[in-house]
């Protein structure tokens, strides 16, 4: 019953006209804003520990329309889904620095990430429609929905791989054929796949894989976010090259500056930023939780 209604729901965001999807999108973040107390405390503990030199306020109403940006990024993706390749390209605008998404991102190899900011569905449909891509995926916790967002996800192009040793070895082939490799750099990385460095100045578990993956050849890495635009007028795209240190043989230091670009694109919207999810649950020994009530 709950996939039949998954599917349900699916079906008819995605047939709804985008501003009235995202409108909706809107009130169901706004209602979840209300109505959960977890969802609040995680968010706004979130934004206390980013932000420290923000009053109160200013964290209310950031975490409220944060949550309100996350729903509308789940109700928008079976819209997306739906959309060809020009539909999909003709709701991109280029924001600041965009020179640097056209000249590494979309020429030749190279590694971009996509934070949960902005429309990151959004980010990985479009992308698929400019440069061969290859993206890891991560199955749903509803399997039943699995083949159902696995085949939307990739009708623009998009080569989806599993988060296992041979999605990592296709992401690797990806860049030797001079191809993209997709990632989102700000989930919480399984077993040992990580390490602890600064993020908004607090240690963070963080991914090796990106690092890894362009230290063999040196790659191009981006980071890059697509802005979610009011009234469904589309998605500008920002980014930012990763420095030199993103190819240090010190996992901490590759990590520290992978975390240093994508609070800095953060930075620039923090309203669209996934507050909710528990980024720095995992601690260094003898550190507390910090979600903890």
């Amino acid at each position: 019953m709950s996939a039949l209604l998954a599917r349900a729901l699916l079906h008819l965001f995605g047939h709804l006209p985008l501003r009235l999807n995202q409108w909706l999108g809107g009130v169901l973040g706004a209602t979840a804003w209300m109505l959960s107390p977890k969802l609040r405390r995680i968010t706004l503990g979130n934004l206390a520990l980013c932000f420290p030199e923000r009053d109160m306020a200013w964290r209310q109403r950031v975490g409220r329309r944060s949550l309100i940006e996350s729903t509308r990024a789940l109700t928008e993706a079976p819209w997306l889904w739906r959309q060809d390749a020009a539909r999909l390209r003709s709701l991109l605008q280029f924001g600041e620095r965009h020179e640097l998404l056209q000249s590494a991102g979309l020429n030749g190899e190279a590694v971009l990430a996509t934070p949960h900011l902005g429309s990151w569905e959004f980010s990985g449909l479009c992308l698929a429609t400019l440069r061969p891509t290859t993206a890891l995926y991560r199955p749903p916790r509803m399997r039943a929905l699995d083949a159902l967002i696995r085949e939307s996800r990739a009708h623009t192009g998009s080569r989806l791989v599993p988060t296992t040793p041979t999605g990592v070895r296709a992401l690797r082939q990806a860049l030797e054929r001079g191809e993209v490799a997709g990632l989102l750099p700000d989930q919480t990385p399984k077993g040992s796949g990580g390490v602890f460095a600064p993020f908004f100045g607090h240690p963070a578990y963080t991914m090796r894989l990106l690092s890894n993956l362009a230290r063999r050849a040196r790659s191009p890495v981006v980071l890059a976010f697509c802005e979610r635009l009011p009234q469904g007028r589309g998605f500008r795209v920002h980014s930012v090259a990763a420095g030199e240190d993103i190819y240090s043989d010190d996992p901490a230091v590759a990590a520290g500056e992978l975390n240093r670009c994508v609070e800095t694109l953060v930075r620039r919207c923090p309203e669209q930023y996934l507050w909710s999810y528990r980024r720095f649950a995992r601690r260094p020994k003898g550190m507390a939780d910090p979600y903890r009530s």
